[in-house]
């Protein structure tokens, strides 16, 4: 039995689509289909029910994927355990919002290419919605979002939550102090609209009852830095983030009498029985932020 069949129809299955299956593989749908069809034809069996435009399995086809996951699996063990090290660098897509490529992406991405020398990066910066849909549809391998992905087919981990800070220009905002009464005679700047910073921000101001201030819903951390460079407000941005952005633009993180509240981040990928990768690269993840927080 062909092991790439088998993982063709375990793709399909999981995505519950042809089309995006043969995406991730890297291969045309026509051949994504004939692998199915052969695995048919050698078992004697149907697997997909094919009587509608709807991916369905047959009874069979429910059993079989049982058992090609375990297989799958047996195989992947198997090639850890005799340690082929001549495969070539697999494609790892990845997906993180702004304020995670801004904070510590990449001093992470430094670290673990020396842990996996065989890994190769993919990367696309998106919104938390888009990411999170973006890896239910099979689009990602790995996402870092501030929402959790909820679909069954995707596991999600929590990592540690970002404080958030208020971010002024070095030059005009001079103050030791700000209170809520300071920053609501301000223009502020924070993320997209109904968004948890968004959403967090409205909040602090109401449960102090606090002026509320003219608030801006901007998507992207380099167009608040921009504005706040240009003296148009103050943003609210993680504060990794912005000890970064400050060594190389005039910022200054502020401080407030009350606090935002912390960004969290949730790190979603799908299992894959054909590869431990993903997960291993989310451990390093997790071991290099723990590093982070402890020292």
């Amino acid at each position: 039995m062909n092991l790439r069949f088998v993982e063709a129809f375990h793709w399909a299955v999981s995505l519950k689509s042809v089309t995006r299956a043969a995406e991730k593989l890297h291969i045309t749908q026509s051949a994504l289909s004939s692998r199915i069809s052969a695995l048919e034809e050698e078992l004697g069996v149907v697997l997909v029910d094919r009587r509608d435009k709807q991916f369905r399995l047959t009874i069979a086809g429910q059993r079989f994927h049982v058992l090609a996951l375990r297989l799958l699996d047996v195989h992947r063990q198997l090639k850890e355990e005799m340690g082929n090290h001549a495969s070539r660098p697999v494609a790892l897509r990845i997906g993180a919002i702004e304020s995670v490529v801004h904070s510590w992406l990449t001093g992470w991405l430094q670290q673990m290419r020396r842990t996996h020398p065989d890994f190769a990066l993919e990367l696309t910066v998106e919104t938390s919605p888009v990411l999170v849909d973006q890896v239910r549809r099979g689009a990602q391998d790995l996402v870092f979002a501030a929402i959790p992905a909820t679909d069954a087919s995707v596991r999600t981990r929590p990592l540690p939550p970002m404080p958030m800070v208020f971010v002024g220009h070095a030059e005009q905002h001079t103050k030791p102090r700000y209170s809520l009464l300071d920053l609501s005679c301000t223009e502020l700047l924070t993320f997209q609209r109904g968004s948890q910073p968004h959403q967090a921000l409205l909040e602090l101001f109401q449960r102090h009852g606090a002026p509320l201030p003219r608030v801006h819903a901007i998507s992207s951390i380099s167009a608040m830095v921009q504005l706040v460079e240009g003296g148009f407000g103050i943003a609210t941005l993680p504060e990794s983030a912005a000890l970064q952005l400050a060594r190389r633009a005039p910022l200054r993180c502020l401080l407030a009498d009350a606090t935002l509240a912390p960004l969290p981040i949730h790190a979603s990928y799908r299992e894959d029985p054909t590869s431990s990768l993903t997960e291993s690269v989310l451990d390093s993840a997790q071991a290099y932020l723990s590093q982070g927080s402890s020292g």
